[in-house]
């Protein structure tokens, strides 16, 4: 009977490390996971700011050209 009783203990432990193993590994899957979906969610914030500063520059230079055009004109309408 002893020696059954062991071997119960044996199982029953060796049943209990690999539950233990598998919640870790479920832990470390769902970890990564998060991990995964916020460095996603930065790249697209990044991605956003990148085209808004984008549109700023280009309206920037907009602006800039139209000054250039009306100095041009306004020089060509003095007569210079």
């Amino acid at each position: 009977m002893m020696a059954a009783d062991m071997k119960q203990l044996i199982n029953s432990m060796e049943n209990t490390i690999k539950l233990q193993y598998r919640a870790r590994a479920e832990r470390r899957a769902d970890e990564a996971e998060r991990e995964q979906k916020e460095f996603k969610e930065k790249l697209m914030r990044i991605n956003a700011n990148k085209l808004e500063l984008e549109g700023m520059a280009r309206k920037g230079k907009g602006a800039e050209a139209a000054t250039q055009r009306d100095q041009l004109i306004g020089l060509m309408m003095a007569g210079f």
